[in-house]
């Protein structure tokens, strides 16, 4: 009896501690509406546009201005390959443009050698480059959207805002990581083949593309299917890279392809960018899960909208935590292999 009286007369005292604990909490929880997300939002920014340690690789993801294009240095990339010697040349890269080729082609069965090269007059855009480049583009006003003198009030709203960047720097980054897949017909006409200087030859098609850091140039060799023949006749469908031995129609002629060559070149400034893609997403999720009330395995109070972890971590120790996960990979870019390792081991996001 005396233990339930007792019980009865500390619910005052219990409800009151409970109270201080939920101003507590909602004041830990204003600070970070007010103060961190903002913070995070400029953090981003700098990632993305305006970090001196992402400077030569944010600029080509700067939406260009008019008459300044030609600031941006051009780049000459030696293609090769380590189990073939069959097609050799020199890429020149300028932002998103392929400003110039010089392509040596070893034929097949004979000892001739083919050059291509492309037309003073032409060159040929890039547009898994241009299409991230956009998307960029978009997360930056998305954040910008939000000044300082902005006031979130939910923590949903946080979310909201860090989905729409999520999404926009996730198309960004898969347009580096995943080439488009393309029909042999429409390589045979596309804009490409128009471009070099000797016309390239009827049974020669050529590609040029972006897989992650590696510009990538595929050469295939054709020959004409005779029109009687009884060999049993499939088209090929859609691929980043067709094999000897895909078969394709135009113009009323069969063709299929006899020998493939594939040669690359990494681009340096194309890691960096796939680096500045994965710390990004990182800092968003990291600043979605400070500001989610339902974190797995979290103590205390679920039903006060308040994330109750935040009473737990201090103003000070969650801005130093940001600030050393973001130095930290700012200085592992300068070395490639950390660069590797970075990605793979820390900061992979797998969204």
């Amino acid at each position: 009896m005396l233990n339930t009286q007792r019980s009865l007369s500390e619910l005052p005292k219990m409800s009151a501690a409970s109270q201080v604990e939920r101003a507590v909490l909602e004041e830990e929880f204003n600070w970070l509406l007010k103060e961190e997300v903002h913070a995070v939002l400029k953090q981003l920014q700098d990632v993305l546009k305006d970090g001196k340690s992402v400077e030569e690789a944010s600029r080509r993801f700067s939406m260009p201005t008019p008459g300044l294009e030609s600031q941006l240095k051009q780049e000459n990339f030696i293609l090769g390959s380590s189990t073939m010697d069959q097609v050799k040349g020199v890429l020149t890269l300028q932002g998103d443009a392929l400003t110039q080729t010089d392509i040596n082609l070893k034929v097949a069965k004979s000892s001739q050698v083919l050059h291509f090269q492309f037309r003073e007059d032409k060159q040929w855009k890039l547009q898994q480059i241009q299409d991230a480049r956009n998307h960029v583009n978009q997360a930056l006003q998305l954040l910008s959207s939000r000044d300082e003198s902005y006031h979130f009030k939910t923590g949903a709203e946080v979310n909201k805002l860090m989905d729409a960047v999520m999404l926009q720097l996730t198309r960004a980054r898969n347009r580096l990581t995943t080439p488009a897949s393309l029909t042999l017909p429409e390589l045979a006409t596309s804009g490409l083949m128009k471009m070099f200087t000797p016309p390239m030859p009827g049974d020669v098609m050529v590609n040029f593309y972006i897989n992650l850091s590696k510009l990538c140039l595929t050469v295939y060799q054709l020959h004409v299917l005779p029109p009687n023949t009884t060999k049993n006749f499939k088209p090929a469908g859609s691929s980043v890279l067709h094999n000897p031995g895909a078969m394709f129609e135009l113009n009323n002629n069969r063709f299929e392809v006899s020998h493939v060559h594939k040669v690359e070149c990494v681009v340096p400034w194309l890691n960096d960018t796939l680096v500045f893609f994965t710390i990004s997403l990182q800092l968003c999720q990291q600043l979605k899960d400070k500001v989610n009330p339902n974190i797995r395995n979290t103590p205390g109070p679920t039903n006060s909208g308040i994330p109750p972890h935040i009473a737990r971590v201090s103003k000070q120790k969650t801005k130093a935590e940001d600030g050393d996960i973001h130095a930290n990979a700012m200085l592992m870019l300068s070395d490639s292999e950390a660069r590797s390792n970075f990605l793979k081991k820390r900061f992979m996001c797998k969204l």
